[in-house]
């Protein structure tokens, strides 16, 4: 089955690899591209900006204009009591102007005298205006301003989704590209003790070399291949771990094979792929996705505030309707005919409505503590990731060096024992501090590369 999966694999994406003696290499940002196409977590914060369209088009729909039909009727006893037909077609605007046209046709014995229209019908077109519940502020206004921000919101989360899923992904890799690095350091390193084993138990045969000898050879390789055995522990545990952000078409995953290898020089990889690391505290801050989330979410509280602090006003509304029997001669409508309404109501204490626009203040005043808690946090957050980058570049330079000098006398040490002038407690205790500084090399460039990346999370910039 795993064969199976890594044929996919290959198959799937031969192009992103370079075949390099029967080995494929993954290289960091051809795997970025796989996990931002592919990885169901991608997808799924896609989804959050089509759930932020269909919410606008939802609170979009309250303003559809729409038609009404309403038929009631009463027979009793073979008598007609009253057949009432009302239908109505009305179109709703943003600032609670509705406009509406509409026929009536009643008849019947008991017909309510109010409700006796001409023969043919009544045609009447007019308008209606909830002065206080829409010029300023109603709650079809508040949700499709809402549904606008929501949907501008739903846009920065995909944005953070994203950066916090390719995060985790580029740790991945540089976790499996340090075990790699590693496994095949150690594996060299193996191979070179059992080397100088072999070579120490033919001098002592030959009885050039003591046996003491012998058995400090056997230890220094010994402790190599158990460090060979863990290095190759971690690289399988690595490997899993990076197949948990690989995937094909049609949600296949896939698995990450001993024949693959990654980048073999990462840190130029990167420094091509994120070149500028350059931190503006100021301007990255405000354009921080963060914190204009927390804003829209500042921006939806403010609206709900306006609702509720209109719902303070009077509830007082218009309508007027012209009212006429031959739809056909609409220029000749008598304004004498026509139909006028007034509604005005007001609560007495009004505790239920002022109380709501208490608990939304609170909620504004939380939410804009939240956003100065944040600016602050990203603010510090990001100084400390200009700090450690630098120091970490530094780090990195400097380590490399010491590194290459150890590896130049561990060579050393190594020529004068081939002649015989040195001794192989020499070559190992050189060889032990090679292998630490290389480990320590290794393990600041990890966390240089993982602050970089810590660095685009939290700007949003993969």
């Amino acid at each position: 089955m795993r064969n199976l999966i890594f044929t996919i694999f290959v198959f799937s994406f031969q192009p992103l690899f370079a075949q390099v003696q029967d080995s494929l290499r993954l290289d960091f940002r051809e795997y970025l591209a796989i996990v931002k196409k592919y990885h169901p977590i991608v997808k799924q914060a896609g989804l959050v900006v089509d759930e932020g369209d269909f919410k606008l088009m939802k609170a979009r729909g309250k303003f559809d204009p729409k038609i009404e039909t309403d038929l009631s009727k009463k027979n009793y006893k073979s008598t007609e009591y009253y057949n009432l037909f009302n239908s109505a077609f009305k179109i709703p605007t943003y600032y609670g102007l509705e406009f509406y046209g509409k026929y009536e046709k009643n008849s019947g014995y008991y017909l309510n005298p109010e409700n006796t229209v001409p023969e043919d019908g009544l045609y009447s077109a007019g308008v209606s205006l909830d002065l206080t519940n829409g010029v300023f502020m109603s709650e079809r206004m508040a949700a499709l301003r809402q549904a606008k921000i929501y949907r501008d919101q739903s846009r920065v989360k995909r944005d953070i989704l994203t950066a916090e899923l390719l995060y985790e992904a580029s740790l991945a890799y540089f976790e499996w590209y340090a075990a790699y690095q590693k496994y095949e350091f150690f594996g060299d390193y193996v191979e070179n003790a059992a080397f100088r084993m072999r070579s120490v138990k033919t001098q002592f045969r030959a009885g050039d070399k003591p046996a003491v000898d012998t058995l400090e050879a056997n230890i220094a390789y010994e402790n190599r291949l158990v460090q060979f055995q863990q290095s190759e522990l971690d690289l399988i545990k690595s490997s899993l771990k990076l197949s948990n952000f690989l995937w094909a078409e049609n949600n296949t995953p896939l698995e990450i094979t001993s024949s693959v290898k990654p980048e073999e020089n990462l840190l130029n990889e990167i420094n091509g792929l994120w070149i500028e690391d350059e931190i503006k505290v100021g301007e990255n801050i405000q354009n921080n996705p963060k914190m204009r989330y927390l804003e829209y979410n500042l921006n939806l509280l403010e609206v709900d505030r306006k609702l509720k602090a209109d719902q303070l006003l009077p509830d007082l509304s218009l309508n007027y309707n012209f009212l006429t029997s031959e739809p056909e001669e609409w220029r000749r409508l008598n304004v004498d005919d026509y139909k006028f309404g007034i509604k005005l109501s007001l609560p007495i204490l009004m505790r239920k409505e002022r109380g709501a626009l208490e608990l939304s203040k609170l909620a504004v005043e939380d939410s804009r503590y939240e956003l100065m808690n944040a600016e602050r946090e990203i603010s510090n957050k990001l100084k400390l990731l200009e700090s450690e980058i630098k120091s970490y570049r530094s780090q990195t330079n400097q380590i490399g060096k010491v590194t290459d000098n150890y590896e130049k006398l561990v060579e050393a040490e190594q020529r004068k024992f081939e002649l015989g002038d040195s001794s192989l407690f020499l070559v190992n205790n050189r060889e032990s501090s090679f292998l630490s500084s290389r480990m320590k090399e290794l393990e600041i460039l990890l966390k240089f590369l993982k602050s970089r990346a810590e660095l685009r999370k939290v700007l949003a910039e993969f």
